[in-house]
């Protein structure tokens, strides 16, 4: 099966591709692609791999769904291209970056394609959507295919910083290895659940912390 993802990534997954439930998925969304809307548009439902090689994940940002309004997702969990009103749960993202390194400059939008391209995978569990149904491509098999993703980032690399946030994304990372990453859990950013523990709990700093202890360049938020 032809699927369009970075070469590094191709190489890691490539057992997944040939698998039934990717088939199946496959056959799910070129329908929904052909007779609704859905979202982010087909070129970009892989872009945080196009962003964030294999070789070069330093970072793991979990997701569930993408946004699913017209023109917001891009294929970068949180993440919102350029003019497009930022989220709720991105407002807080960036609340608490400002909080936790206040000589950050704040940012322009809320385009993370500039985490991206320095590590940081920004990976939903679910890569699509139907627009105006959250959870509508949730259990067509995406799910499977991220955990692989997670599972081979945590099987064939060393030193990753795992940032959970709310209970989906903590119970979706069961599959780290913690003695060889770092996880960070925390309450999801979203205006629900900000307050119960996601703001003060300083994911960035924690990270960079971690990378520079394993000689890694920090992420410049």
């Amino acid at each position: 099966m032809n699927v369009k993802i970075e070469e590094s990534w191709r190489n890691v997954l490539a057992e997944e591709f040939t698998q039934p439930y990717f088939q199946r998925l496959t056959t799910f969304l070129k329908g929904e692609y052909a007779t609704a809307a859905v979202y982010p548009p087909g070129p970009q439902i892989f872009h945080a791999f196009e962003a964030c090689p294999f070789d070069q994940v330093k970072v793991v940002i979990l997701g569930q769904d993408p946004y699913h309004g017209r023109g917001q997702a891009h294929g970068l969990a949180f993440s919102v291209a350029e003019g497009v009103r930022t989220p709720p749960s991105l407002v807080n993202v960036f609340k608490e970056l400002y909080s936790d390194i206040p000589e950050i400059t704040p940012a322009a939008d809320g385009n993370l394609d500039r985490w991206a391209h320095q590590g940081v995978l920004l990976l939903n569990a679910t890569l699509t959507v139907r627009a105006g149904t959250p959870g509508s491509h949730q259990k067509k098999g995406w799910e499977e295919f991220t955990d692989a993703v997670i599972r081979k980032i945590s099987e064939q690399k060393e030193h990753v910083v795992f940032i959970l946030w709310g209970a989906y994304a903590q119970k979706k990372g069961e599959v780290i290895d913690a003695r060889k990453h770092l996880v960070l859990k925390a309450a999801h950013p979203s205006p629900y659940a900000a307050d119960r523990g996601f703001f003060g709990s300083r994911p960035f700093s924690q990270t960079n912390a971690y990378l520079e202890k394993h000689s890694q360049e920090p992420i410049n938020w």
